[in-house]
């Protein structure tokens, strides 16, 4: 009989409610058993709709929680390393939303904790284990574009509501993301590249704060460079009149274009020949990335998304920031 997991989540926040805690019910051998909120209602409430059996307003307690065998930290950024470095000392598996930690050194840190108690560390990138992406890597693999040369992407979104108003946002407060909406939203992209065509080795950048609505960056240009030479470039702005989100990869033979957001078609040219796929995501989004970990733990797979490719995409964020303050 193959072992069933007990998770945890510290901070049953938005994020679980549909996105991934679900995932962590419906994968069998793995089973949803306590989450954790500062606020004890929503605990509870939580809790209650979900049909979790334990709940708690301390993270230290659930942590420490003998019937728990792995924790999800799903709180704010700021966090993750805090949390992180706990769980480590506890011994449990781990999966960290992302990004994986405000900075890299953070990153650092953690992984050292869990590699001193070879436990498994995994981070919620989990587009490397969506299909419609995995049929992009497959192109790539069988060489349907030839020798890749480039890849663009340009994402944009008007300010949203809570924007306009001036209204706190932990995501677009420079303390926590200095990037803001770029720390949320690109560090997902900027991880599915490196996963589709290798680690980045070189990466610098511009950004500025435009509108001044919040004290993080919300215009941001960069360019990187991947181990194999194939190039790279982005902009993302998050005050424009329309969402965009397009990504090009450019080969000698051919394109292929996708969006990293948007569930539409998965598009590949070649010459005069065209392919369009659309490839509909799960209900649970991280259903897939929730799989894989539990193929790591019992299958001895190789999960697509850890500690260490967690760090080096918060690595190459980092350096696209670096020079801007």
């Amino acid at each position: 009989m193959s072992r069933v997991y007990k998770w945890g989540i510290i901070g049953c926040g938005s994020v679980t409610e549909l996105k991934s805690g679900p995932a962590y019910q419906k994968v069998e051998g793995f089973e949803l058993q306590a989450v954790m909120r500062r606020n004890v209602d929503k605990a509870k409430d939580y809790a209650s709709r979900h049909n979790v059996p334990k709940f708690y307003a301390n993270a230290d307690e659930l942590i420490n929680d003998p019937e728990i065998d792995a924790i999800y930290i799903a709180t704010p950024p700021d966090s993750h390393c805090y949390y992180a470095l706990k769980v480590a000392k506890a011994e449990k598996i781990c999966c960290i939303e992302k990004p994986m930690a405000p900075t890299y050194d953070e990153c650092l840190l953690i992984n050292k904790a869990f590699e001193a108690k070879k436990t498994p560390l995994f981070v919620a990138y989990y587009r490397r284990s969506l299909p419609r992406f995995k049929q992009v890597k497959s192109w790539i693999e069988n060489n349907r574009i030839g020798k890749i040369r480039h890849i663009n992407w340009h994402l944009s979104k008007p300010a949203n509501d809570i924007d306009l108003a001036k209204t706190y946002n932990w995501r677009t407060d420079i303390k926590i993301a200095k990037g803001g909406y770029f720390d949320d939203l690109a560090s997902h992209g900027i991880d599915l590249f490196m996963h589709l065509l290798g680690d980045i080795t070189n990466a610098q950048g511009i950004a500025t704060n435009q509108q001044g609505l919040y004290t993080a960056m919300d215009a941001i240009t960069g360019s990187w460079m991947h181990q194999s030479g194939i190039t790279g470039s982005g902009s993302w702005n998050f005050g424009t009149e329309k969402r965009e989100d397009d990504v090009q990869i450019y080969g000698e033979k051919g394109k292929i274009s996708f969006s990293v957001f948007g569930e539409v078609p998965v598009e590949l040219e070649h010459g005069d020949h065209k392919e369009s796929l659309f490839i509909e995501n799960p209900e649970n989004i991280q259903l897939f990335h929730v799989q894989n970990i539990k193929n790591h733990l019992s299958e001895n797979k190789t999960h697509p998304s850890t500690g260490k490719t967690g760090a080096h995409t918060t690595w190459v964020l980092e350096n696209i920031l670096k020079n801007n303050n």
